[in-house]
């Protein structure tokens, strides 16, 4: 998984066990160095305002994802205030449990994580809560969750996309308010023009290029490199990379047809392809909301390759559905009795395009969504199949975990859009959270 930067700060007051205390927070403090995570922590438990804020002064520059705020003991709301002077990220709130029952209570550390919970919750702050002691599995694995879900709700705030082109006649669901976007997802938008790079990328020699096509032999079978659409691939991918290290966009929404075959002479899904495959997640189409929903995925699963597609076929039988598109596919995803297989666009006839089935295995299928009513989430679970290749393009058969014609109605009558991202692995625990994080209403299909 992605590391994420962990601001540990254990807190507790010497009215209370500070002995045992002291044992959960050295437990905790050695499960967190464990866990491959970059941690920043006191070396004690810090008990006062004055001490808390010391420390908080000696790493005030550091960059953090997370504040992980362990109520050792009970503690009062002003430690929480203080530390939310000094970093605005999320916050995950740890109540360990009481080590004994009968006599004195000796942590009172639940109340602790109430009342924390309390002030963020008054100060509109964006927080989790979890419970139990640090050697517990179900604990350790709760918060290795959280901690992906708070590094990708930080990293949405610092997000920017490249639109490359405006989205396809008709195409509407592919475009986003830039204001409203910005209000509640906390990303923004960079326009670059496709005309523009359509000229310039054919003007560029070949030894800035050339290395693009030395990239993709590494992974597609059947590459021609004298091909000229192949040319046209690697001369477009290494303008837009040009722009992309320029303005550090994070992720791609481009406009594909009709204007690749027109006006380039080349088809647009070996540029998106390899760009997934690299890191760079890209949507076709222009769709703004499915780069984004590429985006998350991609960090929720510690950097795997997602996929976009249009649900295209129904199978009762099977309890399954298609996804395909035109020929974009991330390299890795190919089924590994054929591998990523060069091939023409399946409507256009025109290179360069993916032409291969995806991988057998575990799948989230996750959309950011928007209506007239602001934006939602999908998150449906479901199990790539082992099959030949449905659709020529690109194309997965999945087996849903719900029922597939109700699934299916209950899409189409809450108007969803007809592009879905996918990525294999179980991170619906973490997109559900992801919303109530964002306190967008969430649509659960598993």
């Amino acid at each position: 998984m992605a590391n994420t930067a962990i601001l540990y700060l254990p807190i507790g007051r010497k009215t209370f066990d500070l002995e045992t205390a002291e044992m959960y927070r050295s437990q905790s403090m050695s499960r967190l160095e464990q866990s491959g995570h970059r941690v920043v922590a006191p070396n004690e438990i810090l008990t006062s305002v004055e001490e808390l804020e010391q420390f908080l002064q000696s790493v005030a520059t550091t960059e953090i994802d997370t504040v992980l705020y362990q109520s050792v003991t009970f503690a009062d709301g002003e430690f929480m205030v203080k530390a939310l002077e000094y970093f605005k990220v999320p916050v995950i709130v740890w109540s360990v449990r009481e080590p004994s029952v009968g006599g004195r209570l000796r942590l009172n550390s639940l109340t602790g994580g109430n009342s924390t919970s309390n002030v963020l919750r008054n100060h509109q702050h964006p927080f989790a809560f979890v419970f139990g002691n640090p050697d517990e599995e179900k604990l350790q694995t709760e918060l290795l969750e959280k901690f992906d879900v708070m590094r990708v709700l930080k990293s949405l705030q610092q997000m920017k996309i490249g639109v490359v082109g405006d989205y396809p006649p008709g195409f509407f669901f592919s475009d986003a308010n830039e204001e409203e976007l910005k209000h509640a997802l906390g990303v923004t938008l960079h326009k670059m023009d496709l005309q523009e790079a359509f000229k310039k990328c054919v003007e560029l020699p070949e030894e800035e290029w050339i290395g693009e096509i030395d990239r993709a032999e590494q992974q597609v079978i059947g590459l021609n490199r004298e091909d000229e659409t192949v040319h046209k691939f690697a001369q477009f991918s290494t303008y837009i990379k040009k722009q992309i290290k320029e303005e550090e966009i994070k992720s791609i929404a481009m406009r594909c047809w009709p204007d690749f075959f027109n006006d380039l002479g080349a088809a647009p899904c070996s540029v998106l392809s390899q760009f997934t495959e690299d890191g760079m997640v890209s949507s076709c189409e222009s769709d703004i909301h499915g780069s984004i929903s590429m985006y998350i995925l991609r960090e929720l699963t510690g950097g795997s390759a997602p996929y976009l597609g249009d649900l295209v076929h129904v199978d009762e039988g099977k309890n399954s559905v298609v996804f395909w598109h035109c020929g974009a596919g991330a390299y890795s995803l190919a089924h590994p009795a054929t591998g990523a297989t060069a091939g023409v666009h399946p409507n256009r006839k025109i290179g360069l395009a993916m032409d291969f089935g995806l991988k057998a295995g575990e799948v989230t299928i996750f959309r950011v969504s928007h209506t007239p009513d602001g934006y939602r989430l999908l998150v449906m679970k479901g199990h790539a199949l082992d099959v030949e290749q449905p659709f020529s393009g690109t194309s997965v058969e999945v087996e849903l975990t719900t029922d597939v014609t109700s699934t299916l109605y209950e899409l189409m009558n809450a108007g969803y859009e007809p592009h879905f991202a996918l990525v294999y692995g179980d991170v619906t625990k973490q997109l559900i959270e992801l919303g109530r994080l964002l306190k967008l209403e969430t649509n659960v299909f598993v």
